[in-house]
């Protein structure tokens, strides 16, 4: 197959690749829903040890067999509310985070209204499930006690929360001490031997997007490796002995678990729809460390710089969090997000360039190369092997590589795609500005839809000015109008105005690239034929 083709049918496999990357997950990806009080019944699952738990020895992890147990109302009344300046956390009479709402004012809805990130008929963290059924159903009939304040402030300081719940067989102690960031360390003790579990709930809910996002539950084991198992694909068999981290998430936010020096053994159960439940197994005395809120980086570091691990981006994770932690590094060196997206493209660029410069200069080989090429196809079109080797011939004689236009752009697509899941899912994008009155929500689409237009008429010229030489007059016409089909895309779906941002400024850099790379060649061709001159007048 010659360069022409082979560069022609890459370009539109990748552009047919994006459109069915990022169409279907905008169109057919449909965000899960909350389930009616009646259903939750049949969901309470708890998770059945294969040994009985001895006081603070870790027992195998239990297999993904399940018991029922009643279902809890999701009006259940609340004994205490635990403030600060950044979130409003209700714990119920079953002992659970019934309620979280963060106050920031980037989490508000156009309405003004703060957002609740745990779903009203979906399973709370904290909750516990004892191994027998008996057991398990009285606790859910059972409320817990408790005889502190009503509402405690953590703005200035870390507060203890001490519930107390009796039961015919066992008294269980928890104690909640909760800090300003959302961190907080739980505590369970039983008075007698009981094997139970605990859970950091189902993942939080804070966005409804259509995209192709990552969402369910994400466990580290001991030895570094990350598990995630994503909603609709849970087994309910799925175990880790002495994990380190066990994390419930969504695209921002997530209710998570740790313990860095004994590790925790953790079951994940399946409920509706086939979503993970992330189930820790108990002893008499339990320490976890925990965490809800917003997976931010600076949050979870300050906690401990292991959480951050808990920050997941799909399938380009390999790639996007060096991204992520290259990107925050310009932030914090310029202090604007959207400046800082600018910079790293342009970093992109020029590592990048060395290989773009070289696949560059020969594809313009290439299309000079062009009218011989179809002149060997004519003349030995019954001869393949000889048509082939003659090419070859030809390509070495003028120093060109036929594969030397594709490196860079199969260079691009993880570049890209790892990109695109650190834009899409950092929350600390949200709110944050670029440019004030245009740009002041990054991880909103652009409100006068500037971005998207530019995107479009910038892909057109870069088209204009890179040599192709189509044949095929439909694969022509795709990318005639591929300018426009994105374009139009990205203003009816509302894509993240950074990650648009990152393709406009990707464009103007290649346009002037190309700029570069084809007066280079220019020169190159002009000292070439003025070499060919002298060679034959002497």
């Amino acid at each position: 197959m010659e360069q022409q083709d082979l560069n022609k049918r890459l370009l539109l496999a990748l552009a047919l690749s994006f459109l069915v990357f990022v169409g279907y997950s905008y169109l057919f990806s449909t965000p899960k829903t909350t389930q009616p009080a009646e259903q939750t019944a049949k969901t309470h699952q708890t998770p059945k040890v294969t040994t009985s738990t001895a006081v603070n020895t870790p027992a195998p992890v239990a297999e993904a067999k399940t018991n029922t147990a009643p279902v809890t109302s999701s009006s259940t009344s609340t004994l205490v509310t635990v403030k600060s300046n950044i979130f409003k956390m209700s714990i119920d009479e079953f002992g659970r985070i019934s309620k979280f709402e963060l106050l920031e004012t980037k989490y508000k809805d156009n309405e003004g209204k703060n957002l609740q990130i745990l779903g009203t008929q979906e399973v709370k963290p904290l909750e516990i499930r004892f191994s027998d059924v008996k057991l398990n159903e009285e606790a859910f009939k059972t409320p817990y006690s408790y005889s502190g304040e009503a509402i405690i402030d953590v703005t200035s300081s870390s507060k203890t929360v001490i519930l107390t719940q009796k039961l015919s067989n066992v008294t269980v102690t928890k104690k909640i001490t909760v800090q300003q960031n959302g961190a907080y360390d739980i505590d369970v003790s039983t008075s007698s031997p009981t094997p139970y579990f605990i859970t950091p709930g189902h993942r939080p809910m804070a966005d409804s997007s259509m995209y192709m996002l990552v969402r369910g539950a994400l466990v580290k084991g001991a030895d570094g490796v990350i598990t995630t198992v994503e909603d609709g694909k849970a087994e309910g068999d799925e175990t880790v002995k002495n994990a380190k981290i066990a994390s419930a998430f969504d695209r921002y936010v997530a209710s998570m678990f740790y313990d860095f020096e004994k590790g925790m053994n953790v079951s994940i159960i399946k409920e509706k729809d086939d979503n993970p439940l992330i189930f820790v197994e108990g002893s008499q005395n339990l320490h976890l460390g925990g965490y809800i809120g917003p997976k931010e980086y600076k949050i979870l570091k300050a906690i401990n710089p292991e959480l951050t691990d808990a920050i997941e981006f799909g399938w380009f994770t390999f790639l996007s969090k060096p991204f992520f932690k290259v990107l925050l590094w310009i932030h914090g060196l310029i202090g604007n997000w959207g400046w800082a997206i600018i910079l790293f493209t342009l970093l992109v660029k020029l590592v990048l360039f060395p290989l773009s410069y070289k696949g560059m200069m020969s594809m313009q080989k290439l299309k000079d190369l062009a009218p011989k090429m179809k002149e060997l196809k004519a003349k030995y079109k019954d001869d393949p092997a000889k048509m082939n080797m003659k090419m070859m011939e030809m390509y070495k004689k003028n120093g060109a590589n036929p594969m030397g236009g594709c490196l860079p752009m199969i260079l691009q697509i993880p570049v890209f795609f790892a990109l695109y899941r650190v834009l899409l899912n950092a929350d600390e994008l949200q709110g944050a500005h670029w440019i004030h009155g245009w740009i002041d929500n990054l991880a909103a689409a652009d409100p006068y839809y500037i971005l998207p237009i530019l995107m479009g008429a910038s892909m057109w010229f870069q088209q204009k000015i890179t040599p192709n030489n189509f044949t095929d007059p439909l694969q022509e016409k795709i990318f005639q109008w591929f300018p426009v089909i994105m374009a139009l895309m990205f203003i009816i779906m509302p894509f993240p105005s950074g990650l648009v941002l990152y393709w406009v400024v990707n464009n103007l850099f290649t346009i002037g690239q190309q700029y570069v790379i084809n007066n280079a060649y220019a020169k190159h061709k002009a000292l070439a034929v003025e070499a060919h001159h002298k060679g034959k007048e002497s």
